[in-house]
């Protein structure tokens, strides 16, 4: 259940990735002629984007891992609902705020210098390293999605939680490098201010449910610290 909503995530999601990262989409150089190529350069792109997220992934999937060994996952997971409910119901200038600061500012400056240089490249491997740099900038979207990951509480189910984040973004992304801005921006904004806010609300919910180990199959599995010192989870019950 949990996996399924990385990919709701980042499909819903989406519609907002348009708005703030379609005009790096659009702008991608459109050196090589055809439309082959054209598909090509562009699934780079993407594919760079989703590696960054898998990486990403699986750093945060290490730290839940660590904190399940630590038998505070629980906690984390409901902690992690409860931060999303609030942040939803935060005056909107300030979850404005919230969602474009960054702690590393040097280094986004140094992400978008790295854009000005990779864009002036030439070869269909800068579209790969647009790719993998547009993974790094900062974005509520993104975070939201790492939440998730650090709840599966596991290394590589965080790395296949935000692979199927940015494969849930995919069909938006390819369809605006592809097409344009095929999707009318009034639509758009009323599809992510109604849609988004109401499954943000539902993940929140699973998380914190997640987290109170009601022993309910997939929604809020039975997790118990073994003898060995290590966790299990029951997801189901014969």
């Amino acid at each position: 259940m949990l996996y399924y909503s990385a990919l709701l995530v980042g499909f819903l999601g989406s519609l907002h990735c348009i708005g703030m990262c379609g005009p790096i989409v659009l702008a991608l150089p459109q050196k090589h002629s055809g439309k082959y190529a054209l598909l090509q350069t562009r699934l780079l792109y993407n594919f760079g984007r989703v590696l960054t997220y898998a990486v990403l992934g699986l750093i945060v999937g290490l730290l839940g891992k660590g904190l399940m060994l630590a038998g505070t996952q629980q906690l984390v997971s409901i902690s992690i609902g409860v931060i999303i409910l609030l942040v939803m119901f935060l005056p909107r200038r300030i979850s404005y705020q919230l969602e474009h600061y960054s702690p590393f500012k040097g280094v986004v400056h140094a992400l978008k210098k790295g854009f000005g240089k990779i864009f002036k490249s030439k070869g269909k491997l800068a579209f790969l390293w647009l790719g993998l740099l547009n993974g790094l900038l900062p974005c509520g979207l993104v975070y939201l999605a790492l939440a998730g990951a650090i709840a599966t509480g596991e290394l590589w189910g965080g790395a296949l939680y935000m692979t199927l984040f940015g494969l849930g973004t995919l069909p938006m992304m390819l369809g605006i490098s592809l097409l344009g801005d095929f999707i009318k921006p009034s639509l758009r904004s009323l599809l992510y201010r109604r849609l988004v806010p109401v499954f943000t609300v539902m993940l929140a919910l699973m998380f914190i449910l997640r987290g109170l180990n009601l022993g309910i199959p997939y929604i809020s599995p039975e997790i118990h610290q073994s003898h060995a010192g290590g966790v299990e989870m029951e997801c189901c019950h014969e």
